[in-house]
């Protein structure tokens, strides 16, 4: 079954959209892109897509870091996201992936006297983990590629590869995904997502120059925190903290708030969802659905 598709311009079949395999793109990874959710709520027949201006204006930091140039505006972008999911008709949670990338046909890695082009599409999307069942992680082999190498801030397609090895490897030793280093050894993020602890009472997470990427529902956890009245602390985490945290949770676009059990076959807490954990998943998910209208302005309606 197809879909409608925002390209270059254009709404279209996405059976319709094609690239050459001779692009900059596909050939150097030399993209950028974002992840963003949209939650239907049925009793206000609405979808919500959260946090959309967040995203865009981080999609368009991406684009300066990789020399992209942007065709859009954030409003714009916002526009194009919601007119999109309207002619989709959707009706449930859907998944939008917008991306910047480098269209030009050429053989050198050069990012000069390039053209650039831009697509966006939704894919409907549940929950990427068993939201209550906690996570079993690693820690990973492989470091996180850092600031000075392929910057962690910005979204680049080509980095994900980074993410593939980590997120196979773990998986391949039989847990559900990695917690990654950075190459001085201290803590970062997940393979794909951010990482936060609880320690007596406390939320514990790493800083925004630690080799990461600064998320957008990082930044809305730490709000919800602060507003409950949890004490936020950011900074540097060594491995074997790891294993002593009272709370641990991934977060992201993807990941939501999940709980994690263990962390290198330690238990953490009592290897269920903790309390915090579970108080700060239950609002977010109020939240997203635009249940809580002191954060409804993170939330941009689509339907009339």
């Amino acid at each position: 079954m197809s879909d409608i598709i925002f390209m270059n311009g254009k709404y279209i079949d996405s059976n319709k959209a094609t690239v050459s395999i001779k692009t900059h793109a596909l050939l150097y990874g030399t993209s950028v892109f974002e992840g963003i959710r949209a939650y239907y709520n049925e009793e206000h027949e609405q979808m919500y897509v959260f946090r959309a201006k967040e995203h865009y204006q981080r999609l368009l930091n991406s684009a300066k870091i990789l020399h992209i140039k942007s065709p859009y505006s954030i409003d714009e972008y916002m526009s194009q996201t919601i007119e999109l999911i309207k002619k989709n008709k959707y009706k449930k949670d859907v998944y939008i992936r917008p991306t910047l990338y480098k269209s030009t046909q050429t053989i050198c890695p050069g990012l000069n006297n390039t053209e650039d082009g831009y697509f966006a599409f939704t894919i409907p999307f549940g929950d990427y983990y068993d939201m209550q069942k906690g996570l079993n992680l690693c820690v990973s082999s492989w470091r996180r590629t850092s600031d000075n190498a392929i910057p962690p801030r910005a979204k680049i397609a080509g980095a994900y590869a980074n993410a593939a090895l980590i997120n196979t490897d773990a998986h391949n030793f039989g847990f559900d995904d990695a917690i990654v280093l950075s190459e001085n050894g201290q803590v970062t993020e997940g393979s794909a997502m951010n990482i936060m602890f609880i320690q007596s009472g406390k939320l514990i997470t790493t800083k925004t120059t630690d080799d990461i990427l600064v998320g957008v529902t990082r930044n809305t956890i730490i709000d919800l925190a602060k507003d409950l009245g949890i004490e936020v602390i950011e900074r540097d985490i060594d491995r074997s903290e790891l294993y002593i945290m009272d709370e641990a949770f991934v977060c992201g676009t993807g990941a939501q708030i999940t709980p994690v059990s263990s962390i290198d076959k330690r238990q953490i807490g009592n290897g269920e969802m903790g309390k915090i954990t579970a108080q700060l998943q239950k609002l977010y998910f109020d939240v997203v659905k635009g249940k809580v209208t002191k954060y409804k302005n993170w939330c941009v309606g689509v339907y009339d």
